[in-house]
């Protein structure tokens, strides 16, 4: 019998994570753990039971956790200090390596794990407001988004934690567009951008061999009717109505694209043709108010949004056309701004 997946939820102000079980299409509470202020990215190992967790006080740091799946309990067993608060973290080489970007710090590093215990950087990268960092499932290549540099950094990964650069070493977003976080297809030939400041998704066809990125088409992801305009480094979204695109994530066997903007609180629906390219907007869902993170469900069907200034998390269904259909919201914590599953 397969189990019931468990939906994580960080929520970066209240410095605890919230553990959800999804049981028959509906978000059951089991527990709000206290991990720490500024717990805005982790990254799960299920197979080990083991969270990730990047905090900021009493100093930055990285804790692990163990995760007990039926009660939703969180305890720390690991911390290991670091210079600067992460933005981003994710696991490779099944479990054995953990990768991570620091926005304010500007740089990315890349450490072993031992036993749930985080060791020394055996990597390390500098490039300005770096907010996002993934491999491909085989751990072979690491990428590195740079918004303030305007590009990614494309690395091979070995599997002691070194990076080399490819070559070409970057790939650059359009001028001024802000990329933000990007994932892979699970084919491994096509890498998705969203952008921060443009509000737009960009394919880059991924060399399978070399790893490297080869910008393709883009699309608009943000609500047309509202008025937003181009954001820039440094600006108030809030203030001055600009576009805030956050977070993006595949659905239903990778035949959609789902991504959020903030400012307009919606998670736009792209449809994906048989070979991962970008078709049209099918669907716009106005959900929790400034939606900076969210999941997909293992099953592709169940997306989870959290609403960084609403305090709760959204729990809708993506329909066969790519609609989402709203089913529950659940109240979390305090500035939710991160989903896991496990």
């Amino acid at each position: 019998m397969t189990r019931e997946p468990l939906t994580l939820v960080g929520n970066a102000k209240g410095g605890t994570i919230s553990v959800l079980r999804l049981h028959e299409g509906e978000l059951v509470p089991l527990l709000t753990n206290s991990v720490g202020a500024g717990c805005s990215t982790f990254a799960v190992d299920a197979a080990r039971g083991l969270v990730y967790s990047a905090t900021t006080a009493p100093t930055p740091a990285i804790i692990t956790l163990t995760l007990d799946a039926a009660t939703g309990e969180l305890a720390e067993i690991a911390r290991t200090d670091i210079p600067d608060a992460l933005a981003y973290l994710t696991l490779s080489r099944e479990g054995t390596l953990l990768l991570g970007a620091s926005y304010h710090g500007g740089w990315g590093a890349v450490w072993p794990i031992t036993e749930g215990t985080v060791g020394e950087a055996t990597a390390r990268v500098e490039y300005a407001n770096l907010h996002c960092v993934i491999t491909d499932p085989a751990g072979l290549h690491a990428y590195f988004v740079s918004l303030g540099a305007g590009l990614i950094a494309q690395y091979e990964l070995d599997a002691d934690g070194r990076l080399a650069p490819l070559s070409p070493s970057t790939v650059a977003a359009p001028e001024g567009s802000g990329p933000r976080h990007l994932i892979l297809g699970g084919a491994g030939t096509d890498a998705y951008l969203v952008t921060e400041y443009s509000g737009e998704v960009i394919r880059y066809a991924r060399d399978r061999s070399s790893g490297v990125l080869t910008a393709q088409e883009v699309l608009e992801v943000f609500d047309p009717t509202i008025g937003l305009k181009h954001s820039r480094f440094g600006a108030d979204p809030r203030a001055e109505h600009l576009i805030w695109g956050a977070d993006l994530h595949l659905a239903r066997d990778e035949r959609y694209l789902l991504a959020s903007e903030r400012s307009g609180s919606t998670v736009a629906t792209v449809e994906l043709d048989e070979g991962g390219v970008l078709g049209r907007v099918v669907a716009l869902w106005s959900t929790e108010q400034q939606p900076r993170g969210f999941g997909v469900a293992p099953d592709g069907v169940a997306v989870v949004v959290a609403g960084e200034a609403s305090g709760a998390v959204a729990l809708g269904t993506v329909d066969p056309d790519g609609s989402v259909t709203p089913r529950q919201r659940v109240e979390t914590g305090a500035g939710p701004n991160w989903v896991r599953f496990a």
